[in-house]
């Protein structure tokens, strides 16, 4: 799974409305011919994307590349159950990627676009976003 190898802090501060807008960066397919495109905002974990990856890898079997364009850095914290108020913030709990509308999840090439649409579809499924299939110059 992914996470970060070193962070300056630890613990942070929920985003409070920081998850409006659109994507300004991220928001164009650079490295594949196919993509899955975010069309709602939301945070995706680290688990999500691996169970995406292994559905992408899985169907395609070993033809063609996939690039994975977000990465969770942002860490979310959860107290234990029934842990009464005070005491401080929780343990880190997971990492979360933040998405924007318009962010490319996922890349491919090499494979046809039957396939990359079905392998991406399995894709969407794992996450906590909707999704839409793209072809790279049809925006």
């Amino acid at each position: 799974m992914l996470s970060p190898k070193k962070m300056k802090y630890r613990k942070w501060h929920r985003l409070r409305g920081g998850l409006s807008g659109v994507a300004t960066s991220g928001d164009l397919i650079a490295f594949g011919s196919y993509g899955l495109k975010a069309i709602t905002a939301g945070e995706v974990s680290a688990r999500q994307i691996e169970a995406a990856r292994k559905a992408i890898n899985r169907y395609i079997k070993r033809g063609g590349k996939v690039w994975i364009r977000i990465f969770p850095h942002k860490p979310v914290t959860l107290k234990a159950a029934e842990v009464p108020m005070g005491s401080g913030k929780g343990m880190v709990d997971k990492y979360v990627a933040a998405i924007l509308p318009g962010k490319i999840i996922f890349e491919m090439a090499g494979i046809s676009e039957t396939e990359a649409k079905e392998a991406l579809r399995l894709a969407s499924h794992k996450l906590s976003v909707q999704t839409r299939f793209l072809v790279k110059g049809q925006y």
